[in-house]
């Protein structure tokens, strides 16, 4: 059966991403222990709240390293919602100048619109060989949010010892009043959603499926 962790750092909604993934058949643990994590088969990392705040929180953890030695180890691992923003380079929210965990190139930032936070069921615009969205491309997604990062980029992990070889990033955007953002990210181990799979009924349950089909 396919293990999977949830990482539990004190910050996103956990117990909903555990009783998506158990109604899916796999074998889902709860727990920041470090062990279990770097060795499960895949690694959830979500995450709610401040940019900053859910950094530290996985640094008391020693959750940065357990996501860079998967990452290191080629062992996938898929960040939703901040979870996903901490994946990038920077985020800029409350005038601060937050340091990520740089797996992604980028900046996380305000979004420029109307009304703020962006609330609700969205479409987005997949690559054609994404991995996450396949069958679900034109699926409506669930998004609560007030920041995003507006470009993606191939990272230097170099000092991490991470290489991603020749893998491609696929990047699936989604835009909202004035600014187009990342939806989606996928680039070898790494796989990122800023919308919640968990709780975008049969689409996100399908995106999890397609998740765990990689590992």
């Amino acid at each position: 059966m396919v293990k999977i962790v949830v990482f539990d750092y004190g910050f996103g909604n956990v117990r909903s991403m555990v009783r998506a993934l158990a109604n899916l058949g796999v074998d889902v643990t709860l727990t920041s222990d470090y062990r279990q994590s770097l060795e499960a088969d895949g690694l959830v990392v979500p995450g709610v709240g401040a940019f900053g705040a859910c950094m530290e929180g996985l640094r008391h953890v020693s959750g940065d390293r357990v996501i860079y030695d998967r990452v290191r180890s080629d062992r996938p691992v898929l960040g939703v919602c901040v979870g996903q923003q901490v994946m990038f380079e920077l985020g800029l929210e409350h005038g601060e100048n937050a340091r990520g965990l740089g797996l992604i190139g980028g900046t996380v930032g305000p979004l420029d619109a109307p009304v703020v936070p962006h609330m609700g069921w969205d479409t987005v615009q997949a690559p054609a060989d994404s991995v996450l969205l396949k069958g679900v491309e034109d699926e409506r997604f669930y998004f609560v949010h007030s920041y995003a990062a507006m470009d993606a980029r191939p990272a230097d992990l170099s000092r991490e010892q991470i290489d991603f070889g020749d893998a491609e990033q696929r990047v699936t955007w989604c835009e909202y009043g004035n600014s187009r953002f990342v939806a989606a990210y996928e680039r070898g181990p790494v796989y990122a959603s800023q919308f919640h799979p968990e709780k975008s009924a049969e689409a996100g349950a399908q995106l999890l499926r397609n998740w765990i089909a990689a590992l």
